[in-house]
């Protein structure tokens, strides 16, 4: 048991250790991320795409910086920035390579 405390105390500390960053790049949604909206092209426009995909196929929002795809942790907010470019605040599981979001905005 004592054990357990110290390693929770201690997992807990690297927690509160981490502090936010700041990423940018494209609201997407994971089944298009990284290959484009042409092979689903679920609507005219990339947005509208991204928005079908969500919610008719279970896709998930995330954030891809032409890079790296991140999941994102809010799956409300980022719905009104669906393909567009943001800067996205919040602190990232580096194992799960998913952003704990403190805040979305668009950049210009």
């Amino acid at each position: 048991m004592e054990r357990l405390i110290v390693v929770l105390v201690g997992l807990s500390s690297l927690s509160a250790n981490q502090s936010a960053q700041t990423f940018t790049g494209v609201i997407n949604d994971d089944m298009c991320a990284g290959v484009g909206h042409a092979q689903m092209r679920m609507g005219p426009t990339d947005a509208e795409c991204v928005t079908a995909c969500v919610a008719y196929h279970d896709s998930k929002y995330v954030l891809e910086d032409g890079k790296t795809v991140y999941a994102l942790s809010d799956q409300r907010t980022p719905a009104a920035f669906a393909a567009q470019k943001v800067r996205v605040v919040g602190t990232l599981g580096t194992r799960t390579r998913t952003i704990t979001v403190e805040s979305i905005a668009a950049t210009p």
